[in-house]
C-alpha cells in the first residue's frame, strides 16, 4: 500500500437521535443518525403495515378471491373439455 493517500480508519461513535450510541470503525470520529435499530420500527416490533389508497380492496375488487379464481379456472378446465369433446365428434 502506498504511504499518505488511505484516511485513517479509526473508532468512532454513531450517535442517535433517540440518544442511542454505539462504536464502529470509520474514517471520522462521530457520525449523527437520524434512526437506528433501537428505535427504527421494523426493529421494535412497533411496524404498521400502511394501506395507502386502499390498494388491497381495490386488488381484491379487481381480481376477486383466490377462492373465486380458482373456481373460474375450474370452470374454465369443464369448458375446454367440453369443447374437445365435441370437436371429435364433429370430426368423425
Amino acid at each position: 500500500m502506498k504511504k499518505g493517500i488511505h484516511p485513517e480508519y479509526v473508532e468512532s461513535r454513531v450517535v442517535c437521535a433517540c440518544g442511542n450510541t454505539f462504536l464502529t470503525r470509520s474514517t471520522k470520529k462521530e457520525i449523527r443518525v437520524e434512526i437506528c435499530s433501537q428505535c427504527h420500527p421494523f426493529f421494535t416490533g412497533k411496524q404498521k403495515l400502511m394501506d395507502s389508497a386502499g390498494r388491497i380492496e381495490k386488488f381484491k375488487k379487481k381480481f376477486g378471491d383466490a377462492k373465486d379464481i380458482k373456481a373460474a379456472k375450474d370452470i374454465r378446465a369443464a369448458r375446454d373439455v367440453k369443447s374437445l369433446a365435441k370437436k371429435k365428434k364433429s370430426s368423425r
